[in-house]
């Protein structure tokens, strides 16, 4: 299974703003989380799962999430393909990370607010989180165009 950018809609009246994700399919998340860094480009991360999904999407703000694909859990290669997509409240788009990767996030903006659909009981979820240092795989240097598939 890949990681899956999905492209979401907005529609805007003198009422507010409606956001929505009319083609994602069914998600079967155990739980939701945000995420709020302390300032902005502190990275968070590297956090990998071999049995969780996670739906990534943007409540507020800008921020780039990086994805990667561990070759060994323990010893991982430095070397691999890291895939970066910008999430923004501006265009919605939600962002499914299958297990078998990793993840590491940057807030763009002060105001950026991530949310996060997981799969798996949180009494779990120690049993599946990965952590490696911040300097396995490169984030500082990212660019901040959107991914598509």
């Amino acid at each position: 299974m890949e990681v899956k950018l999905i492209t979401g809609g907005a529609h805007a009246d003198e009422r507010g703003l409606v956001t929505f994700f009319n083609d994602f399919g069914e998600i079967r998340a155990d739980r939701f989380y945000t995420v709020r860094a302390s300032q902005v480009h502190q990275v968070r991360g590297w956090i990998g799962h071999q049995r969780e999904h996670k739906w990534f999407t943007a409540l507020a703000g800008c921020l780039v999430l990086a994805v990667v694909k561990p070759n060994n859990w323990q010893a991982p290669s430095q070397n691999l393909e890291i895939r970066r997509f910008t999430l923004s409240f501006d265009h919605p788009a939600l962002l499914h990370v299958p297990p078998g990767h990793a993840f590491a996030s940057m807030m763009l903006t002060p105001d950026a607010l991530l949310g996060v659909f997981s799969t798996g009981k949180i009494e779990d979820a120690a049993s599946d989180d990965f952590r490696f240092a911040k300097d396995t795989w490169p984030f500082d240097k990212f660019d901040t165009e959107v991914e598509k598939d």
